[in-house]
Order: structure tokens, then sequence, then C-alpha cells
């Protein structure tokens, strides 16, 4: 990877770069087939973004390069009351229900790497930083079911899909990916 700087921010300090981190997503999602599809515009995007950084564990890494936003992720501590985690409670092994019960697992909510900076790293390290100094045990993830370059990359590092998922109506299908404990 080429030298980046990362930084790791809590949701008081994450307030402060909101409009940086929705500027660097919509870039991100500015390529077909996201670009004309309302459950990626900009006012979803902030919804997802401002309403997770009141959830319990928040927390967002950045990689900066010479001072520009690169890439980002963030996450938050799951809780068994989120609607897609919820509508797939018959399906999901008791281990990973008393888990989320006890607090154990991080939810990866985003993972984002401007164009110009895919495939040298960037993403690999912001994930592992991230989830390396985190008190879950466990991570899970959504990942579109047909964006084959994040959908390949998580498996490579361990993933395993649990479920089938839709977000909301409008949404694509995602696969609900689990990491074992880390």
């Amino acid at each position: 990877m080429i030298e980046a700087k990362t930084h790791r921010l809590g949701s008081a300090e994450a307030k402060n770069i909101v409009d940086e981190l929705l500027k660097t997503y919509i870039d991100v999602y500015a390529v077909p087939p996201y670009v004309d599809d309302p459950f990626f515009s900009a006012a979803a995007a902030a919804a997802r973004v401002n309403g997770a950084l009141d959830m319990p564990g928040f927390e967002v890494l950045t990689a900066r390069h010479e001072g520009t936003l690169i890439g980002f992720v963030f996450g938050v501590t799951l809780t068994p009351d989120k609607p897609w985690w919820a509508s797939h409670r018959d399906d999901i092994p008791d281990k990973l229900a008393e888990a989320v019960r006890k607090n154990e697992i991080f939810w990866l909510r985003e993972l984002l790497v401007v164009n110009e900076w895919r495939d040298r790293g960037v993403g690999r390290h912001l994930h592992d930083t991230l989830i390396s100094g985190r008190p879950e045990s466990m991570t899970v993830l959504t990942c579109i079911s047909d964006n084959q370059p994040a959908h390949a990359a998580y498996l490579r590092w361990g993933y395993t899909i649990f479920a089938r998922i839709k977000h909301a109506p409008e949404s694509p299908i995602y696969d609900a990916m689990l990491l074992a404990p880390h």
C-alpha cells in the first residue's frame, strides 16, 4: 500500500467530517449501476451515515494521502433489533444470536476507497486496522451479492456467507457475511 495516514474517530469527532465522508461516498457511487439508484443517492447516504453516528460503538477509520481523504470504513456494535438481523432470527445460528445479545459482534457498515486508490491494499488496511482495535470478537457485514470485486475480497479475507437480505424494498440483494472470532 502506498503511504496513507489513518485516523480513528468516535462519533463526536466524526460529526465534524460528515460532509467530507458524504462527498467521498457520492464520488465512489457515481458509477453504474449505482449512479441512478435512489438507494445510493446522496440523501440516502446521508441518512445512513448520520443515523449510524449515534449507534452504540460507532467508529470510523479514515485514510488520507497528503491530506486528501482516499477511503474510510465505519461500523457499530450490532444490536439484535436491527431489521436486517432480526428478519433472519430463525436462520441465525444460536451461537451468533447469543453473541449479538452480548454485544460481541461488530457490524462493518461501509468500506469505501476512491477509485484511484483501489487495488493498492488501502481497503484491506482500513478493514484490518479498524476491526483489530474493536472489543467485539466477530464482525459481520452485508455486501451486494453481484458486486464481484468486494464480494471476492471479503471471501478472501475469511468471511463466510450466512444469509441473503434486502435492507429495504428498493435495495439490491446483499449477502450477510461473518468473519469468525479474530
